[in-house]
């Protein structure tokens, strides 16, 4: 799955919109997938390390759970790590990622 995928797979819930709102060189590729109704993000889809990740809304029992159960999720790059999460979208199946999104989405609405 390449970025734009990820994007799409993301904007397939209602009402939710791509954003680039980083200025700086260094983010200004950084996608925030946002609710429109709302303003509030769901997604943060970034490269890390060369590698294309998704920093994503959970709930703080869930998100001890999926660190202690899969490599691929780990705390979330630069957001609060009790309440986000980053999957590793290289490792992350496709079914555990759709349902990761729809739990942030729905978290945030």
């Amino acid at each position: 799955m390449n970025k734009n995928d990820l994007v799409k797979l993301c904007l397939a819930f209602d009402g939710a919109v791509e954003t680039y709102p980083f200025k700086d060189k260094t983010y200004e590729q950084y996608a925030v997938i946002r609710h429109k109704s709302n303003n509030k993000w769901f997604a943060l889809i970034f490269y890390l390390d060369d590698k294309l990740c998704v920093n994503l809304k959970c709930t703080p029992v869930n998100s001890a759970i999926l660190r202690d159960e899969y490599s691929f999720i780990t705390p979330a790059w630069h957001m609060n790590k009790t309440h986000w999460i980053k999957a590793d979208i290289k490792s992350t199946p496709k079914d555990i990622l759709k349902a990761l999104i729809e739990e942030s989405y729905l978290l945030t609405k």
